[in-house]
């Protein structure tokens, strides 16, 4: 078993003109390593390059530089083993209306040279939760049923890595709690998860590390935890014993009245320590009530990385 499921190096692609516009870069020489038995999510804005790592990973996109290994097979030199090792849910519901669940695993397990004595389609169905469903016709199914048939036909050749392209995206609070069970449970058993997903919350609840890409290039991978606390951005909320005359100053200090009579107090700790933020609050006739930190979160820190606000 190799340390890393995924290896790229020095990436780029391509699109060529169409008339009279120009070529238009893709992805701009990028690194990444993506280790063994991780969730990893990749995250960018619309645009910024994920579905072409994505689709070149899967070996749908050929890539005009660098290199791709996969569970230790390199793109170029073993392309049939590389595919092999890695499933992609697409976020796109692209069923054939006139397959069952079963016949659409069956057929899949085809194409990826599975023998019938090593199918797992009744194994898989009941994975996803559609085993009462495996001989009704795909179009008969609900949104949702179409996006667990998705899940269940990337997992047909036993992939070691797993692409999830916005698994979540429209679905219900109880499909979705289900597929991120079904994601923890490949996840415990070995399978290596690789995330995309516009709900950072997600993200940063599963996610043990997060590469941020944005126009092409690769901004940030770090775990999550790390990531979280690279932003200097400090909120302390107050809640003070009567309403205030005057609100608390000090270099690179904001403060906001919120609703409930609540202060926002939003500091840089570069430039002021938690101590001297409380003393600026006494120093305005503050009396504390109560009073409770809020750390950044992972949408903070993914617009800084895209947006340098």
């Amino acid at each position: 078993m190799p340390d890393k499921a995924i290896e790229i190096k020095g990436l780029e692609k391509t699109y060529r003109a169409s008339g009279a516009s120009a070529p238009k870069r893709a992805l701009k020489g990028v690194d990444l390593e993506i280790p063994t038995g991780s969730i990893f999510g990749l995250l960018g804005p619309n645009g910024a390059g994920k579905s072409t790592l994505i689709n070149i990973l899967a070996g749908l996109v050929i890539k005009s530089a660098g290199q791709v290994v996969i569970w230790g097979f390199d793109q170029d030199v073993n392309p049939r083993q590389s595919r092999a090792a890695i499933g992609v849910m697409p976020q796109e519901l692209n069923l054939d209306p006139f397959f069952t669940p079963r016949a659409a695993l069956e057929v899949q397990a085809g194409l990826y040279g599975v023998p019938k004595a090593e199918r797992r389609s009744d194994e898989i169905l009941e994975l996803v939760g559609l085993s009462d469903k495996a001989e009704a016709y795909a179009r008969t199914l609900s949104g949702g049923m179409r996006r667990r048939l998705l899940l269940a036909k990337a997992l047909v050749h036993g992939p070691r890595v797993l692409v999830l392209d916005e698994p979540t995206a429209g679905v219900d609070i109880e499909l979705r709690q289900m597929l991120w069970e079904n994601v923890r449970k490949l996840n415990d058993d070995g399978m290596t998860i690789i995330l995309t997903t516009h709900y950072l919350e997600e993200a940063e609840e599963m996610c043990d590390e997060i590469a941020i890409i944005h126009e092409g290039l690769l901004k940030a991978r770090e775990s999550t935890a790390n990531l979280l606390g690279q932003l200097d951005a400090r909120t302390l909320v107050v809640v003070p014993e009567a309403p205030p005359q005057s609100l608390p100053e000090g270099p690179g200090l904001m403060t906001e009245r919120r609703g409930d009579g609540a202060l926002e107090i939003r500091y840089r700790a570069q430039m002021m320590s938690a101590a001297q933020v409380l003393e600026a609050v006494r120093a305005a006739g503050i009396t504390i009530a109560d009073m409770r930190t809020e750390q950044a979160d992972l949408e903070d820190v993914f617009l800084t990385l895209t947006r340098g606000s």
